[in-house]
């Protein structure tokens, strides 16, 4: 009889908490949230309130077809989680890794609490960093959410974010070059002022 106490216990030991939070691109006023390669999140502030102290928040990042079946115990570093094979053969990875203490709450004022997705470019294509915050090579849409795992078991996890779509580069040949075509405004006025400069050296000698 005590054999179904014990299993019940030791699954709500390890049972997985779904933190109510979802990730948000950062509300900062200075622009660049997003770019060709790169996004801003907020940091997950007073979110991983009751797990170890020891524990590593990941953020994971995943194409939104990897989000319904994505799977907590494959961990961080492994082939299936490394950032050199996304989105192709890696439809996630997980990297930002941290722990709490890093995530202080309340916030200290003044301080910067944003997370900068895809600002290592030394070691994109370094397989020896499969946890390496490299540019994104696409405009997505990418998901996230934050993972907290204490050694290799799963404790906590938040939701994950709405889609996130990075701006798209113009190709050169659509910026427009300056002084490189010119209004019938601007010729008119260009014919005007010649021959009134004309007239004007032509008085200049005719005075001589």
């Amino acid at each position: 009889t005590m054999l179904p106490l014990l299993l019940l216990l030791l699954a709500t030991a390890h049972a997985l908490d779904k933190l109510p939070y979802i990730p948000t691109l950062a509300r900062s006023p200075l622009g660049g949230l997003t770019t060709a390669s790169t996004f801003v999140l907020e940091q997950p502030r007073c979110v991983f309130t009751e797990v170890p102290s020891d524990a590593v928040i990941w953020l994971v990042v995943a194409v939104p077809e990897a989000v319904a079946n994505f799977n907590n115990s494959v961990g961080p570093g492994t082939p299936e989680r490394a950032f050199q094979g996304f989105p192709g053969s890696t439809p996630a990875y997980m990297t930002l890794n941290t722990t709490i203490l890093n995530y202080p709450c309340p916030k200290p004022s003044g301080e910067i609490t944003v997370l900068r997705v895809g600002s290592e470019t030394s070691c994109a294509r370094n397989e020896m960093r499969p946890t390496c915050n490299g540019p994104l090579s696409g405009p997505g849409p990418y998901r996230v959410k934050f993972l907290a795992l204490n050694g290799s078991e799963p404790v906590a996890e938040t939701g994950w974010s709405k889609p996130i779509t990075l701006k798209t580069a113009q190709p050169p040949s659509s910026i427009p070059v300056m002084g490189s075509r010119h209004s019938p405004g601007m010729i008119a006025l260009t014919s005007i002022l010649s021959i009134l400069f004309a007239i004007l050296l032509a008085s200049l000698v005719a005075m001589l």
